[in-house]
């Protein structure tokens, strides 16, 4: 049982504004606990839910929207928890993303991490998320890294994925106390090692203290990542890697605009629909 109110925002739109409302929740405050879409198979409508910690103002939501934006209390259970036992797993890079419910389906080859995420944020479902674990695979075939930051880590699926490509000190920190409990829980469930802390910004004692980092992933939104901008790029290595991800394709230009003076370069960019993440590196100075 959940230990506080859980509120639900609902609205019906054509199916082809579907994934762009859902942004639209994804990054308009307070920050939901999962938005679902539910298409109708034969019909032109879909329905998008966000479930919510607090109450969300569906006045504003619908402004942002075009469209009446219903927001409800929901009944006292993990709604989260239940929708997500709902959602089929998730293959991105090396990964396969699971949950309890899908434990006797792990393909071969595939390095399996199981994520029950109750009321903290990220299962691999969003696209922000498979983005990152695909970069996360592609950069563990040419190298390892020995100081790894996963910052706003939600569930800590992005730490543990690391955890498993690399056996070297991981870092993974969060603004929200309940995603830390659940990231530790799912560290010891996957057998995985990293350390989880609940930390507002780079300014953490224990984030200053572990610093400079050789990778930092940032999967949080744009205008965190361009007002987290010179304490992220003061924080990682002289050579170092960092992956941006939570923004839209229109928002890439915006964010890197912050992170160029660092002498950060963009190497690659991949996309999923409206989602974007970018990976940029320091090169490293002669000598």
């Amino acid at each position: 049982m959940q230990t506080a109110p859980l509120w639900k925002a609902h609205v019906t739109a054509a199916k082809q504004r579907a994934g762009e409302i859902a942004a639209l929740f994804e990054l308009t405050p307070p920050r939901p606990q999962a938005v679902l879409i539910d298409e109708e198979p034969f019909g032109d409508i879909a329905n998008v839910e966000a479930l919510y910690a607090e109450l969300p103002d569906g006045d504003f939501l619908s402004r942002l929207v075009g469209e009446t934006v219903h927001v409800a209390l929901v009944p006292d259970q993990d709604w989260v928890k239940l929708s997500q036992e709902g959602l089929p797993p998730v293959r991105a890079g090396r990964f396969f993303v699971y949950g309890a419910h899908d434990k006797g389906s792990i393909p071969h080859g595939f390095i399996p991490l199981r994520i029950e995420a109750g009321l903290a944020f990220g299962t691999g479902h969003h696209e922000s998320t498979a983005l990152c674990l695909s970069l996360i695979s592609n950069l563990a075939k040419r190298r390892r890294f020995d100081r790894v930051l996963d910052l706003g880590c939600g569930t800590g699926v992005l730490a543990l994925a690391m955890a498993r490509l690399w056996k070297t000190r991981i870092l993974a920190a969060d603004i929200d106390p309940v995603a830390v409990a659940v990231a530790r829980e799912n560290a010891s469930m996957n057998h995985a090692r990293f350390r989880a802390t609940t930390a507002d910004g780079l300014n953490h004692p224990e984030l200053r203290a572990a610093a400079p980092f050789d990778l930092i992933v940032a999967n949080i939104l744009a205008g965190p990542l361009t007002r987290l901008a010179p304490s992220i790029a003061s924080a990682l290595s002289r050579s170092g890697t960092l992956i941006l991800a939570g923004l839209l394709r229109w928002q890439e230009n915006l964010v890197l605009a912050y992170y160029r003076p660092h002498r950060l370069k963009l190497r690659a960019r991949v996309r999923d629909g409206s989602w974007s993440a970018l990976l940029l590196e320091r090169p490293g100075r002669p000598g």
